[in-house]
């Protein structure tokens, strides 16, 4: 597997985006609806998977589209590519707050395991798969399911993450325990299964969860901060419910507040 050699630059700081450099003939491929903006030598064309089974026969290209599915992805994926003589540049854009990771994958022995979703683009020749959890414990208790996203090849991927992103090298046997939903990534020697949190106080008012996740070392481990689904519960939690109250409005001071805050709405 050859990937095409792309050069990059990301700007932003909380809502980031990354600037692919493509030279005459070179291609990148991105998830559905990262798309930002784009040099007018760019063509975009819609492709089955991730483009690495395009020549494979259909049967091919269906498995490896299906396997997307699998993951809660999109049957197609778009390739950008640079059609003049020139070089070319074409952007994408994180879908919340966070951080965008770039992965070279020949500095991880050509495999980054990471959770569904979380791709964003990468080189043509980069494949996108599922990678399945051989215990059962993953599967039932892991938050984000058994199912997760395996990136291969020799070439640059690009991941995002919610909030701030931690990085952690673990060393032989050391074990990390996380939330099950703020883990990125991690490299394809890291042990990950899904434990009881235990203790009738922690699992009935401990408000974390039943279960976290144990990562044990050797690897290298990415850690964001605000999970997309945590983001998504606090929106929720906030939002006005029935009769045009938010939350803070039952009492006098919740009331008081929006008048100091300037939220006057009728």
């Amino acid at each position: 597997m050859q990937a095409h050699e792309i050069d990059y630059q990301i700007f932003g700081e909380e809502m980031q985006y990354v600037e692919i450099e493509l030279d005459p003939q070179e291609i990148v491929i991105a998830e559905a609806g990262s798309f930002m903006m784009m040099d007018n030598n760019i063509q975009m064309e819609t492709i089955f998977g991730d483009g690495s089974e395009q020549k494979s026969g259909i049967f091919g290209q269906l498995l490896n589209a299906g396997k997307r599915v699998l993951t809660g992805e999109s049957l197609f994926m778009t390739a950008f590519i640079n059609q003049d003589n020139a070089k070319g540049k074409v952007s994408f854009a994180a879908p919340y707050p966070g951080k965008i990771l770039p992965i070279d994958l020949t500095e991880f022995q050509g495999k980054f395991i990471c959770q569904k979703s979380s791709f964003l683009c990468a080189a043509k020749g980069v494949s996108v798969g599922i990678e399945f959890s051989k215990k059962l414990g993953r599967g039932f208790f892991g938050g984000e399911g058994f199912i997760m996203q395996k990136i291969e090849g020799d070439g640059m991927a690009f991941v995002h993450s919610g909030g701030t992103l931690a990085k952690k090298e673990l060393r032989v046997g050391e074990v990390l325990k996380v939330d099950t939903g703020c883990i990125v990534g991690f490299t394809k020697d890291v042990d990950y299964d899904i434990e009881f949190i235990g203790g009738i106080k922690n699992s009935i008012f401990g408000g974390e969860g039943l279960f976290y996740a144990t990562l044990r070392g050797p690897g290298t481990v990415y850690v964001q901060s605000l999970p997309f689904s945590r983001l998504a519960d606090r929106i929720i939690a906030s939002a006005p419910k029935a009769g045009g109250n938010s939350r803070g409005e039952g009492s006098v001071l919740g009331g008081l507040g929006n008048l100091l805050d300037g939220d006057n709405r009728f």
